[in-house]
């Protein structure tokens, strides 16, 4: 009987081990992930604080949450399996995917260049796209819901550079590698995205510390500062946020067109940016890396115009007669 039971303590050690040897190796993986997809993170933290600027101090970490719950949710209950099932199945299905995915950033940054350059041309096409705000609750929910279809695209890229990076990994362990990134980058991107947010507040608590000792003097320099500087940090990142959507999608159709033999405008930037770094050696990972972003960005410009076009005079006139037809023959049907 002892002989046994020292027999089955043994083997739930040894598993106990080869479970512990596992989490590490699912650790190391998602890491060097994580590590890969630094630069869409990055990107994806950018982006996300212009969509809650405009609301009342109180709604701000609520909305930060509902866009934080809804990445969540896009990156383990659906883009999760979804890249698991269609690297198993369908595996050239992933970058026309991503394409359309990279169109949707390029017209909705491109869009606020539009909004910026023609105001009232860019009104009229929101008019036609999206109803009128009718109240603050529906001006908020069409806000998170806007950041969650953002952050989907963001997070399928993500999740695919992720994939990338454990593709010779089993099935069990890219699972849990997708979801231990997914959840980290969350925390870590709606984190950051918070202490942005509420840093004003943060600087006005600071900037009312009453004790005139020389820490006390700092907290209120410190807060005053924050308090007159995070309105012009926000605008910085919001046009940075925009930024990154243009040429994060510019890249997505760039690398796609590639992977389909029209590499030719990607190697004519790959051949630029190495041409900037051997002209300035000092800075030259930093130039190659700014041609090679700005080159993406006026190509997302471009794909972004052709998207708004199509919006404004064929996909939005299209689906305005479907809903007409649709709700005639509801009409009818009654």
């Amino acid at each position: 009987m002892s002989v046994g039971l020292i027999a089955l303590l043994d083997d739930v050690a040894a598993l106990a081990k080869a479970a512990a040897a596992s989490l590490d190796d699912v650790a190391s993986q998602a890491a060097q992930a994580s590590t890969k997809a630094a630069g869409v993170v990055i990107d994806d933290a950018a982006v996300t604080p212009r969509y809650v600027t405009g609301f009342s101090p109180s709604r701000e970490l609520p909305i930060i949450w509902k866009i934080a719950l809804g990445s969540l949710r896009n990156k383990l209950l659906f883009l999760l399996p979804a890249a698991l099932v269609l690297s198993l199945l369908l595996p050239e299905a992933i970058m026309p995917l991503l394409m359309l995915g990279g169109l949707y950033l390029c017209y909705e940054g491109t869009e606020k260049i539009y909004e910026l350059v023609f105001p009232h041309a860019a009104h009229a096409h929101q008019a036609e796209v999206e109803p009128a705000t009718i109240d603050a609750k529906t001006f908020e929910d069409q806000k998170v819901a806007g950041a969650i279809r953002t952050d989907f695209i963001l997070s399928a890229e993500i999740m695919t550079i992720t994939l990338g990076s454990v593709s010779n990994a089993g099935l069990p362990m890219q699972a849990m590698v997708l979801a231990l990134v997914g959840s980290l980058i969350t925390v870590g991107v709606y984190g950051v995205v918070a202490l942005i947010v509420k840093a004003d507040d943060v600087g006005l608590m600071l900037a009312r510390v009453s004790s005139p000792s020389l820490a006390g003097a700092l907290s209120r320099l410190i807060g005053r500062g924050l308090v007159q500087g995070m309105p012009y940090f926000l605008k910085l990142l919001g046009g940075i946020g925009t930024a990154a959507m243009i040429w994060v999608g510019g890249g997505i159709i760039l690398h796609g067109f590639e992977s389909y033999g029209l590499g030719w405008p990607s190697h004519f930037l790959h051949d630029a940016g190495d041409a900037t770094m051997q002209a300035l050696p000092a800075i030259g990972v930093l130039a190659s890396w700014l041609v090679q972003a700005l080159g993406a960005g006026l190509a997302g410009i471009a794909f972004g115009a052709v998207a708004i076009s199509a919006m404004s005079y064929c996909v939005s006139p299209l689906w305005r007669q479907f809903k007409t037809r649709f709700r005639q023959f509801r009409t009818a049907s009654e």
